[in-house]
């Protein structure tokens, strides 16, 4: 009695299911893929470090931005190169489940950023520091 499903590298499900067929309608990356994603990784990462080690902009909030820019760009070729979630993963339920969590994180991290701030503001306003060695 042989599962339909069953391989040499996987064993045999008694109720006939692959139990690595989780609704997957594409593979997980090419060769290619993975070296796009690496060149751009590394394109991605060069740029910035120029930036900071050669002093090429000369202002420090302006080089601070783009290195912010190149590092959400960093992100998004992470999650769609290494990653592999986009629309056509399990139906795009992974990458709508990437974006809430996303979402929830930003939310609670902007929010206790927020509480912090307003805490330290309205609860000591007129706090200043004594004088060293006094």
């Amino acid at each position: 009695m042989n599962a339909p499903h069953a391989s040499a590298t996987h064993a045999p499900d008694p109720h006939g299911h692959d139990l690595h067929d989780h609704g997957d309608t594409h593979g997980h990356g090419s060769r290619r893929s993975y070296l796009t994603g690496f060149l751009l990784s590394v394109v991605l990462t060069v740029i910035p470090f120029w930036l900071v080690m050669g002093d090429v902009l000369g202002d420090r909030t302006w080089t601070a931005m783009i290195i912010f820019a190149f590092a959400l760009v960093q992100i998004i070729v992470h999650v769609r190169y290494f990653l592999h979630l986009d629309t056509r993963a399990e139906g795009g339920w992974t990458l709508i489940s990437f974006v809430f969590t996303v979402v929830i994180v930003c939310i609670v991290l902007g929010g206790s950023i927020w509480i912090m701030y307003h805490l330290n503001t309205n609860m000591m306003p007129n706090m200043t520091m004594p004088p060293a060695g006094g």
